[in-house]
C-alpha cells in the first residue's frame, strides 16, 4: 500500500510538471505552434486559457472570401459584391466595351473581343492589359490558363473536337507569337462543348465534358488521355441547358471537386477518386467553401463566421442584402426556399474573382440592378 501511494504522488507530481510546462512555454514558441493551426484548430486552441487566446489572436489569419463581379449589358460599368460584408462596388471600365469574358483565376479576367479575335488578360483592380495572339472559333470551345499571367508557370490551353476521336488542343504563354497547335486521337472520343468545365490541378489541364469523360492534358509533356467518368446522381428529366449550368468543377490543394446542384434538391458534392477515376460524394467540405460560377469556381478555406462549409452561387438577392448560400452544416439554402433558380437568368454575365486587397479605388453603392 505504501508503494501504491509513493507511486501515485509520482505520478501526479509529473502531470503536475507537465502542466507547469506547457503553461510556461515562450510565447514564441507557442505562437510557432499555434501559427500552424487552421483557423478552425487555432479558435478552439485559444479557448484553452487566456494565455493561449492572446498568442492564438496574434497569428490568426482568414482568408477573404472571392468577390462577384457582374457584366453589364451596355455601357462600362461593372458592379462588385462582396459576399462576406454583404456590400456592392462599381467601377467604370471603357477598354472592356463589346469584350466577352471566358475565364477567371488569381485576380485576372481573360477577355475577348468579337471583331477583331482579339484575347488578352485583364486585371480590374490594376487595368493592366496583357494582350495575347489572336484565336479564333474560341466561341466554340472552352479555355482556361493555369495561373497568373505575371507568373512564369502561367500556360493557356483550349481544345476542340475536329472530326471523329480526333481533338485539336492550343497552347500558348504570355509574350509568345502565336498559339501552339497538336492533333491527339481520343480514346474514347472526348466531345467537346462550349459547357465544359476546365481546371488546373497538378500539372494538369482537367476538361470535363458533358459526355461523362474527363481529359487530362499535361502541357509539360503535350500528353492527352480522356477517361470515361460517370456523371453522379442527374437530377431527373433536367432540360439540356439546366443541366449544364448545374455541373461546376473546382481544385483545391491536387483535389477536384464537382457540384451537381438541382432546381428541386439539394446541390450534391462530389471528390475525383484518381485512383478509380470515379466522383466519390462527400457530405462535408470541412473548413472549406466552393463559389461556383459558369465560367471558373472558388475553392477557399479558412473563412470567418458562418461562411465555411458551404457552396455560394453567384445569385445576389434582396438588393444586394444576400448570396445565395447552401450550408452543408444546416442542410439547407440561405435565403431558405430559394433554391438554385439563378440559371434561368443572365448565367454568363457574372463570375468570382479574388478579392482586392485595397478598397480606396472602389466606388460603394450605387445602382445595382443586376444583383437584385
Amino acid at each position: 500500500l505504501a508503494d501504491t501511494i509513493e507511486n501515485n504522488r509520482e505520478d501526479s507530481s509529473v502531470d503536475v510538471d507537465e502542466e507547469q510546462t506547457w503553461s510556461a512555454l515562450p510565447v514564441e514558441i507557442l505562437e510557432q505552434f499555434l501559427s500552424q493551426l487552421n483557423l478552425k484548430d487555432n479558435i478552439r486552441a485559444s479557448s484553452v486559457c487566456k494565455r493561449w487566446l492572446e498568442a492564438a489572436t496574434s497569428v490568426r489569419q482568414a482568408n477573404k472570401p472571392p468577390w462577384l463581379m457582374f457584366m453589364p449589358k451596355y455601357g462600362d460599368l461593372y458592379e462588385f459584391y462582396d459576399p462576406s460584408e454583404r456590400k456592392k462596388y462599381w467601377l467604370k471600365f471603357p477598354e472592356l466595351q463589346d469584350s466577352r469574358l471566358y475565364y477567371a483565376k488569381d485576380g485576372w479576367l481573360l477577355m475577348m473581343t468579337p471583331r477583331p479575335h482579339n484575347i488578352f488578360f485583364f486585371c480590374p483592380y490594376t487595368r493592366e492589359v496583357i494582350k495575347l495572339p489572336v484565336l479564333r472559333r474560341l466561341a466554340l470551345h472552352m479555355i482556361a490558363f493555369s495561373a497568373a499571367p505575371t507568373s512564369a508557370s502561367c500556360v493557356l490551353f483550349t481544345v476542340r473536337r475536329i472530326v471523329g476521336s480526333m481533338v485539336e488542343i492550343k497552347t500558348c504563354c504570355p509574350g509568345d507569337k502565336e498559339w501552339t497547335t497538336t492533333n491527339h486521337v481520343s480514346h474514347p472520343a472526348f466531345d467537346c462543348s462550349l459547357f465544359d468545365k476546365i481546371v488546373f490541378s497538378k500539372g494538369h489541364f482537367c476538361c470535363l465534358s458533358y459526355s461523362s469523360f474527363l481529359g487530362l492534358y499535361s502541357p509539360s509533356g503535350s500528353s492527352w488521355v480522356v477517361h470515361h467518368v460517370p456523371l453522379p446522381e442527374r437530377p431527373l428529366n433536367p432540360s439540356p441547358k439546366s443541366w449544364y449550368n448545374r455541373k461546376f468543377m473546382a481544385e483545391h490543394g491536387g483535389d477536384i471537386y464537382l457540384v451537381n446542384s438541382s432546381s428541386h434538391d439539394d446541390p450534391l458534392i462530389f471528390k475525383l477518386d484518381e485512383t478509380t477515376m470515379a466522383w466519390i460524394r462527400i457530405e462535408t467540405l470541412g473548413n472549406m467553401s466552393l463559389f461556383v460560377s459558369f465560367f471558373s469556381c472558388h475553392a477557399v478555406t479558412d473563412l470567418l463566421g458562418t461562411m465555411g462549409n458551404s457552396v455560394y452561387f453567384p445569385k445576389v438577392l434582396y438588393y444586394g442584402k444576400r448570396c445565395v448560400q447552401y450550408s452543408l452544416d444546416k442542410e439547407r439554402f440561405f435565403p431558405r426556399k430559394k433554391l438554385n433558380d439563378w440559371e434561368q437568368n443572365d448565367t454568363f454575365d457574372r463570375i468570382w474573382i479574388d478579392a482586392p486587397e485595397d478598397l480606396s479605388f472602389l466606388c460603394e453603392g450605387g445602382e445595382t440592378g443586376n444583383t437584385s
